[in-house]
């Protein structure tokens, strides 16, 4: 059991933003999933804390849409520590007093990895996901604004809702054409009595169907 702290103290942090991903949680009980759009995560070089070097924080679609997120930016805020790892990429969340410095505007890159400002969570919902490879999403999408690893929770038996199992699984919300994508292996779903779900290729297919190649 992961230990929960008794004090949401809040954490002062600063630096630059490398990347912005959106905050999206998994919901799986065998063949059925449901996703929770929840906001945005960002990816921070800079201090936390006492400490100094990469960290990430949890933000509300809100100060998003005030502040409009980019790879680039010099940012600030406080936030708290998550108190269960299992159900969060982010390690911060429950983010507040965002303040953000007047940059020079950086030159970004056409892409892939895409760096600029994300949109909104309905366009995400709206078009749609492909699984990603774990591997390939921390060497070459791992800044994107198409790419999201999702803390997964996963219901074992639906008659049994307290029986559980956690992890985490990387998409694609990008252009289908990317030269960077890899599918990976097909992800399975365990289920009651050592049974198991395998998600095949036209989850995805379907899921994407209404994009073209370069949407």
């Amino acid at each position: 059991m992961v230990q929960r702290k008794s004090n949401a103290k809040k954490i002062a942090w600063s630096g630059r933003i490398k990347a912005v991903q959106p905050r999206i949680r998994l919901m799986r009980s065998f063949d059925e999933r449901h996703h929770s759009y929840q906001g945005y995560v960002l990816r921070i070089d800079g201090t936390c804390g006492d400490e100094i070097g990469e960290f990430l924080i949890a933000a509300g679609k809100v100060a998003h849409e005030k502040h409009q997120f980019r790879a680039g930016m010099v940012v600030s805020g406080l936030s708290v520590s998550v108190p269960d790892p299992r159900l969060e990429t982010a390690g911060f969340y429950k983010t507040s007093g965002i303040k953000t410095e007047k940059n020079e505007e950086d030159t970004l890159s056409d892409g892939p990895p895409f760096l600029g400002v994300p949109p909104d969570l309905t366009t995400y919902r709206q078009r749609g996901h492909r699984r990603l490879d774990a591997r390939t999403y921390e060497a070459k999408c791992i800044t994107c604004i198409w790419a999201c690893r999702m803390p997964v929770e996963m219901i074992i038996d639906h008659w049994n809702p307290s029986r559980k199992r956690y992890r985490f699984e990387t998409f694609c919300y990008g252009p289908k054409s990317c030269p960077f994508y890899r599918a990976g292996p097909r992800r399975k779903v365990p289920g009651r009595n050592g049974m198991s779900y395998t998600e095949e290729d036209w989850v995805d297919e379907d899921a994407t169907s209404h994009r073209g190649p370069d949407d």
